[in-house]
């Protein structure tokens, strides 16, 4: 099965050759090779008009293609290095890709999003038929409804291209990983109806040794220009994966940093299994233009997700009675955990109107629509028992217990409908006041533990926006924002049930620039949010006071010569929890958020060597808080990233190859300080090589 699943690259990177011998009427396939990689102009993530991002009241970053095919960006994990307001969240290996944004946690439910319909995040998303990756920072409760406070991230699918694009790639890993893709788009005879197709093929041989698996990967998207004004879009994909995923470390004693080596794996036991999940997502869009001014678009997207999770879960240390935290000598306990059968099924559905029309001098840019999103949660009774004792250092095998898993049913649905406005008026040529609202009506239901919760929810937002010359601009923000409450974790007196929703609130401050084809953006905001935690007096979750993140972020990209292309993003974050009545946590740092973190990145093109690039990347974060009462505080780290490509042309294709070394100086380093589950530790991966091969027929 592994041979077969490897296989499926080659084959397709075959059949490209095919069309190619006779295609040869057409236009060579552009290369996808970029020297500028110059901030995208627009994103759809950041609201409902076609307004240039340097005029949008609203902090918004975007990674092209282009980008992501040049940072070799496989991942979101390698995508968010390049964007200082995001962190990992329990982001563990071979599980599901968790982030935050501001400090904030987003929710796997309803912050992931593809061509703005909502995804599952419990997995890792695929990029091969990806355009474009965009982060909305901040409240989205107008753009998108109920989302976490942090914001958005919102993955643009690939369309079909004019001209034939035929592109595979080839890379190989530390440690026998071994990726294969494929890209090939263009039109029919008909040039009315145009096709792009991805598939990829992976053998991951993960840093941390054990923690292997293997994906495969297919999409399909098709458009079909109906007459001038309409456009018909329609695409698929799915996805199978299944990998051991890598647990973290708890504190040694319930106080200490473990010292570990990163490459350790805890879920070793023999009969450990890998974590199997499959998604799949089929998305549609219409839309028409009814008049040089007026649009209007329909779009759904139906998105399924199923896993089955299997791990030997480290967890505690009974021989100490410490939960959580492992034994003084590294023991810690280890429990037999299966979850089969989960799925969910995230449904949505928009109806947008576009127009620009003006009431005497002033000018209305209205967008007004209609939403609706429904997402159903299966699972069954999971195991989670007491199987024996491992250590950290010393591995110990114990046996798996004879618990069977219960039959999977509906246990949760949630629903959204939305009804939502925004008007930017242009009050003059250089100011401009951007006011909109969603009305929210939710449901959730939880089948057999609570009554349905039925709420509705107004989300204003308001910013003006002060435009003095066409590259400068400067904008103040109110919005609101909605997210549905966390669900109890494991071990509290009320597990797997959901908190109530609850509102957000945010003011921000910012300017954009563009000067000499560099793009500077900076932000100043506050946000403020319910505090959920576990109490550890009841042990319940609950919400409880509220924690305020005050940040201030600094971007810029662009050439500082012709050689030269800088980037950096920077991030200051001030969190607080306060108004909860418990002394040792009111006043105190929220978990998992640095005070400072930042990214620098460089391109150089060398002259004397053309077609020679180097690049190089250098993380920062700070100390981190690993517990809400801040006993425990995490080291900050430094990362450096080293790289090159080169581009040539060979048989008439063009070849790019490129290498990269991660953590080029073997640094050590927590990179990801959870509360998840009692609080884990994952360590960032040490050195690894990584080379490519990419080539457009």
């Amino acid at each position: 099965m592994t041979q077969y699943r490897l296989t499926l690259a080659a084959l397709a990177v075959a059949s490209t050759f095919a069309p190619a011998a006779y295609a040869q009427d057409q236009k060579m396939t552009e290369v996808v090779v970029s020297a500028n990689r110059i901030a995208a102009e627009r994103a759809s993530v950041a609201g409902f008009s076609e307004q240039p991002l340097l005029q949008t009241p609203a902090s918004v970053s975007v990674l092209t293609r282009e980008q992501i095919q040049e940072l070799n960006i496989r991942s979101t994990t390698d995508a968010a290095k390049y964007d200082a307001s995001i962190g990992d969240a329990y982001n563990a290996v071979g599980y599901a890709e968790q982030f935050s944004i501001r400090g904030f946690k987003l929710n796997n439910a309803n912050s992931y999003r593809k061509d703005g319909h909502a995804i599952s995040g419990d997995t890792q998303i695929p990029l091969e038929n990806k355009e474009s990756i965009e982060v909305l920072r901040g409240l989205a409760g107008l753009q998108a409804g109920v989302a976490a406070p942090g914001g958005v991230v919102n993955y643009v699918t690939k369309r079909p291209t004019d001209n034939n694009l035929r592109s595979v790639l080839f890379e190989v890993s530390e440690r026998g990983s071994v990726l294969g893709t494929v890209d090939l788009g263009g039109r029919f005879e008909d040039r009315r109806f145009g096709y792009r197709f991805n598939a990829a093929g992976e053998r991951m041989r993960s840093i941390i040794k054990g923690a292997d698996g293997h994906r495969s990967f297919v999409s399909g998207a098709f458009d079909f220009r109906i007459s001038p004004q309409a456009l018909l879009q329609i695409d698929a994909d799915y996805q199978k994966k299944s990998q051991k995923s890598a647990p973290g470390f708890q504190l040694i004693g319930g106080t200490s940093l473990p010292v570990v080596d990163a490459a350790t794996f805890l879920n070793d036991q023999p009969w450990a299994k890998p974590v199997e999940t499959e998604s799949s997502n089929i998305g549609v869009n219409f839309q028409y233009q009814l008049s040089p001014e007026w649009k209007a678009t329909l779009s759904a997207n139906q998105h399924r997700f199923k896993r089955d999770d299997y791990t030997a879960f480290p967890y505690g240390c009974s021989s100490e009675s410490l939960w959580p935290g492992y034994c003084a000598n590294g023991d810690y306990d280890v429990y037999d955990y299966r979850s089969l059968g989960e799925e969910k099924k995230p449904l949505s559905a928009k109806a947008l109107l576009n127009g620009r029309f003006a009431t005497g001098s002033i000018r209305h840019e209205l967008a007004a629509g209609l939403s609706f999103f429904s997402n159903r949660e299966s699972w069954g009774d999971y195991v989670y028992e007491y199987a024996g004792v491992s250590n950290i250092y010393r591995p110990v095998a114990v046996a798996m217990t004879d618990k069977q898993v219960g039959p999977v049913s509906e246990r949760r649905n949630d629903h959204e409908r939305s009804a939502f406005v925004q008007d930017i008026i242009g009050l003059t040529d250089q100011l401009a006041l951007h006011t909109g609202v969603r009305y929210a009506s939710l449901r959730r239901n939880e089948l057999g533990q609570a009554a349905p919760v039925r709420e509705n929810f107004w989300l204003p937002n308001v910013a003006l926006v002060f435009t003095p010359t066409t590259k400068l601009s400067y904008y103040a923000n109110y919005a609101q924002g909605l997210q549905y409450g966390s669900v109890a974790p494991m071990g509290t007196t009320n597990q797997a049930r959901a908190l109530a929703p609850g509102k957000s609130k945010q003011v921000e401050l910012g300017a954009k620039a563009e000067i000499n084809g560099i793009t500077l953006s900076t932000a100043l905001y506050q946000i403020d949010q319910g505090l959920e935690f576990t109490d550890l007096t009841s042990n319940t979750f609950v919400r409880n006071g509220q924690e305020r993140h005050r940040g201030l972020e600094f971007s810029a990209q662009g050439k500082v010569t012709r050689e030269l292309l800088l980037g950096a993003s920077m991030a200051a974050i001030h969190t607080e929890q306060e108004g909860t009545g418990l002394a040792d946590v009111d006043g105190k740092r929220v978990t998992n958020v640095p005070n400072f973190k930042s990214t620098v990145w460089a391109d150089y093109a060398v002259t004397e060597v053309p077609g020679l690039k180097l690049n190089a990347n250098w993380q920062f974060a700070g100390k981190k808080a690993f517990d809400k009462e801040n006993k425990t505080m995490v080291p900050s780290y430094h990362v450096v990233n080293l790289g090159g490509s080169y581009a040539t042309r060979v048989g008439g294709s063009a070849v790019i190859l490129r290498a990269q070394v991660k953590n080029a100086f073997d640094k050590f380093y927590w990179r990801d300080v959870t509360p998840e589950l009692g609080g884990y530790l994952f360590p960032g991966s040490p050195r690894t090589f990584q080379l490519s091969a990419q080539v457009d027929f």
